[in-house]
């Protein structure tokens, strides 16, 4: 499956750290708005990640953000880096 762009980097670290679990809204915010079919195959790659992982969701429609993260291929240490790389730079 094709991973959308994310937004912005600022979002995408703001929502790794303000939420241990993500939800629709919170998906469409980190990648724009996209189709609901779209979303449904986002979620279903983190909760795929999550029952390798087993690791539990207290929400029935939000999975683990930590997972998710991962199952999209998004690096949290390294869209800090990059975050940090564009201030210096001024941008």
């Amino acid at each position: 499956m094709n991973i959308p762009q994310i937004t912005d980097i600022d979002t995408a670290i703001s929502i790794y750290y303000r939420y241990t679990e993500i939800g629709t809204k919170e998906i469409e915010k980190l990648f724009n708005k996209h189709s609901k079919s779209t979303i449904s195959r986002l979620k279903k790659l983190a909760q795929k990640n999550m029952i390798e992982n087993n690791i539990y969701s207290h929400g029935l429609y939000k999975v683990n953000t930590e997972c998710a993260y991962k199952s999209w291929g998004l690096d949290i240490q390294d869209l800090e880096r990059r975050r940090n790389k564009l201030k210096k730079l001024g941008l």
